[in-house]
């Protein structure tokens, strides 16, 4: 397993306060992980190609391209 960059407690708490109570599988965590990252690699790019050292909120891709494999 490679280190999350999410908080496992949080992420499980959330889920099981949505669903009215369902668990959270570890892969899930580490798929959540992956996501999280491919999110902050465009976003790193975009604020590079803008010629800026700072990763701002506008560099998010849009919710309706994130996340998808």
């Amino acid at each position: 397993m490679s280190e999350l960059l999410v908080v496992a407690s949080k992420v499980k708490q959330y889920v099981r306060e949505k669903s009215d109570g369902m668990n959270t599988s570890a892969t899930f965590l580490e798929a959540l992980t992956e996501s999280v990252k491919k999110v902050c690699d465009q976003a790193i790019e975009r604020a590079r190609q803008d010629g800026r050292k700072t990763v701002k909120d506008r560099d998010l891709p849009s919710p309706e391209g994130c996340c998808q494999s």
